[in-house]
């Protein structure tokens, strides 16, 4: 009787251990049977569809032949496709490798923009010299072709470079994509051949106003039309980031504990920040025209969203001209409160959201001075919209002095 015209289930000797197994369901496989240190062992070598009787007999002689090498032939056959396993491994690339690391953290990331940047930057600068390489044949010399074109004139940006090639090559190295040090660290490795970034960063601040001008700023904005101005001075009001404010929601706001408690996912730290609201702010917000069904406090052009990110900053440069940045108001805010105050740095950094470095003293500051807080952002406020003609006598006593 020919294989193919089997049919019952069960298993049908061939001989020297070879057997075709028809299952109950009618598919039909070989195996090769075999006894190794006292022990029945079963070893499938495939199905009849694709292994013909002369093929598997074929098989099952190169497995009786490792047995006569005193070799088990299923530990060999596992041992054949681990280091086929591994070897495919190695030839993982590097972009294969930052695509899948990307995949696997973007989750965890606060934001899509975060993993839009890892994502330009590497496009940019790192696929075009190790993008086609195996992650396994990856040295310092490669690294160092990435980062030494940019490393004196966009440092900061080479410095997040670096910093995202090690974790991909970390990543790898976990995976089994390779071994050895990590040849993209900077501490004893990077360090030897590049000057550190404090050496050559060109440290940019934002543009900032003046605090003695923002009185007869603020006076200026409550003229213009549109919620790009109310925008503008909510911003210097809560002394918030731009994203912060543009995003800001009527859900965020209570208006009886006078608080804006802004999310993690749009502060930079990534934890909730809350906002105490000073009478001009919350006179600010309840004089906003009402835009029915609208979530957003400061509505853009396009329904259901909040301003632009540029909406303020395009107002700025029509009132003021190129060089000054909404930005800069946090440093207008930050100088009063370090000129004109006495208020202790702690809470004018906690109003600004700021991490405290000093990781004692971070340890100690528990709460988030809320209270405190309350007070200066009164005193900061009551400054910008004290009458202008008390600004412009300020800069006038000045420029006397």
């Amino acid at each position: 009787m020919t294989v193919s015209k089997i049919k019952d289930s069960g298993r049908y000797a061939d001989g020297h251990g070879l057997y075709l197994q028809v299952s109950e369901w009618g598919t039909k496989s070989w195996i090769f049977r075999y006894m190794r240190n006292g022990r029945a062992r079963h070893m499938g070598l495939g199905p009849l569809h694709t292994l013909s009787l002369a093929e598997a007999r074929e098989r099952a002689r190169k497995a009786r032949q490792a047995l006569l090498d005193g070799i088990d032939p299923i530990d060999l056959r596992m041992d054949v496709q681990r280091a086929a396993k591994a070897d495919a491994a190695k030839r993982t690339t590097f972009k294969d490798a930052a695509e899948k690391y990307i995949a696997a953290h973007k989750a965890g990331w606060k934001n899509t923009k975060h993993a839009d940047q890892w994502e330009a930057t590497l496009k940019l600068y790192a696929y075009p010299i190790i993008g086609g390489l195996t992650v396994a044949d990856i040295g310092i010399g490669h690294i160092t072709n990435v980062l030494e074109p940019i490393w004196l004139a966009k440092t900061e940006t080479a410095s997040r470079v670096r910093g995202r090639v090690e974790a991909i090559l970390d990543w790898a190295t976990v995976r089994g994509h390779r071994t050895g040090d990590n040849p993209a660290r900077w501490r004893g490795c990077l360090d030897k051949l590049l000057p550190a970034k404090t050496k050559v960063r060109r440290v940019k601040h934002m543009a900032a106003m003046p605090y003695a001008d923002v009185a007869s700023f603020i006076g200026e904005l409550r003229d213009r039309p549109g919620f790009s101005g109310k925008a503008l001075q909510f911003a210097i009001f809560t002394a918030c980031r731009t994203g912060e404010v543009t995003g800001a929601r009527w859900d965020e706001i209570d208006l009886t504990e006078q608080l804006w408690s802004i999310p993690g996912e749009r502060t930079k730290s990534g934890r909730q920040h809350r906002v105490p609201l000073s009478k001009p702010a919350m006179t600010l917000l309840t004089n906003l025209p009402c835009v029915k069904n609208e979530p957003f406090i400061f509505p853009g052009g396009k329904e259901g969203a909040g301003l632009s990110n540029m909406a303020m900053l395009e107002l700025l440069r029509e009132m003021r001209g190129k060089g000054l940045t909404v930005h800069g108001f946090r440093s207008s805010f930050r100088d009063w409160c370090a000129e004109q105050t006495n208020f202790p740095r702690e809470i004018a950094e906690a109003a600004l959201a700021h991490v405290l470095k000093d990781k004692t003293e971070a340890a100690y500051q528990r709460g988030d001075l809320l209270e405190k807080r309350r007070k200066l952002m009164e005193a900061w406020s009551s400054y910008c919209t004290r009458p202008a003609a008390t600004a412009d006598n300020v800069r006038q006593l000045r420029a006397a002095g």
